[in-house]
């Protein structure tokens, strides 16, 4: 006979005290036993699209921009969390030894209905309910899924009311983050994450609602793939993270985190990737965001930036970005317990003296709740 996992309501308290990780707060766990992102490391592909088990926190995050058959406009986010309770289970032959949590964002940004949908699940690991592989891209939470199937990847999640089945094809080789993976978020050592990217991922498939039939869509996903163990400092606020597709087939990341004092981390830094999947690293001193104008929530209150000028002189890109929607906020009080804003975005600007369009998604975070702040511009 199976022994019974704990309440629910036990779940949740463990799922916020586990996620005070992704907050900056202190961690409710202790770090030993864990490996720490100290240095660069050596990546295999597709191998290291899998779990890190040795490390704390881990998340894979999709998001695409989609578009029917009539032209409609559509947004997706899709990101699981794995956060390490205890480096070793208490009783490894059990499955239902308590070790990881999984946790789970989902959203649909319907541009033309103006509807932004959104739901998260969380559960522990055990048979049936969530997990994930070493050795490939497979990760799983109580029926949606992100999986290699072959040289592809299918993500898979439904709610009540919509759900996706999109099949995603790598146009580019992944590209390492920061100092050939390792993405410092501080001057501490371990203060760091490995942090590898897929940028453009041509994609097929349907989105579909309850008793409604399904909308074929076609567009483009980025992949974000995260793991490390030590926590952010406790002088720092959130963070604003940019993926932008160009029409002239350059990528763009931003990864700028916001101090309590407005100021930026020295470490924030950007990745461009050429159309040909060449990526080049991009300091913080070569990079320059404007604030143009803010949005605030009518759920949460908090104000965040909703249109900005995006400027990289060394790299000839000059960017305008608005949301596609402003009402993109999530507000995750049965799983993570963040409220942050996720969406898509588009803008228009110049890329190396030509005139280009640009498609992608923003995500903001700290500017509600503890991780409150806000900064004009940064220059």
């Amino acid at each position: 006979m199976k022994r019974a996992g704990p309440p629910l309501r036990t779940l949740a308290l463990q799922a916020a005290l586990a996620l005070s990780f992704l907050l900056c707060t202190p961690s409710a766990y202790p770090s030993e036993g864990w490996r720490h992102a100290l240095a660069p490391r050596s990546w295999e592909f597709p191998r290291d699209h899998g779990a890190h088990p040795q490390y704390r926190t881990e998340w894979w995050y999709f998001t695409g921009n989609l578009v029917d058959e009539k032209g409609n406009r559509y947004g997706y986010e899709l990101t699981f969390f794995r956060q390490g309770i205890r480096a070793k289970p208490g009783d490894p032959s059990d499955p239902w030894s308590l070790r990881d949590l999984y946790l789970a964002h989902f959203t649909v940004t319907d541009v033309e209905k103006k509807r932004f949908l959104t739901y998260e699940r969380v559960s522990r690991r055990g048979p049936g309910l969530a997990g994930s592989r070493t050795d490939r891209l497979d990760v799983r939470l109580l029926g949606w899924s992100a999986r290699m199937e072959g040289e592809r990847v299918r993500l898979r999640a439904a709610s009540d009311r919509t759900a996706v089945d999109l099949t995603l094809t790598f146009e580019k080789p992944p590209v390492l983050n920061g100092e050939k993976g390792l993405s410092r978020k501080g001057a501490l050592p371990g203060q760091a994450s490995y942090y590898a990217s897929c940028t453009c991922l041509k994609t097929d498939g349907s989105i579909g609602a309850a008793g409604a039939k399904s909308i074929r869509v076609r567009g483009t996903s980025w992949f974000d793939h995260e793991f490390g163990s030590n926590r952010l400092g406790a002088d720092q606020a959130g963070w604003d993270w940019f993926g932008l597709h160009l029409s002239d087939g350059r990528d763009l990341m931003l990864y700028l985190l916001r101090r309590k004092d407005g100021a930026l981390e020295p470490v924030s830094s950007g990745t461009i990737v050429d159309r040909g999947g060449k990526s080049r690293h991009i300091p913080l001193s070569a990079i320059k965001v404007e604030v143009l104008d803010h949005w605030r929530s009518p759920k949460s209150g908090a104000v965040y930036p909703s249109r900005w000028r995006l400027r990289l002189p060394g790299e000839a890109v000059d960017l305008s970005l608005s949301p596609l929607l402003h009402d993109q906020e999530l507000v995750t009080g049965s799983s993570t317990g963040v409220t942050y804003w996720e969406g898509a975005a588009e803008g228009r600007g110049t890329s190396k003296g030509r005139e280009v369009a640009c498609l992608g998604y923003v995500e903001l975070t700290g500017y509600a709740g503890g991780l409150g702040g806000l900064s004009q511009s940064y220059q």
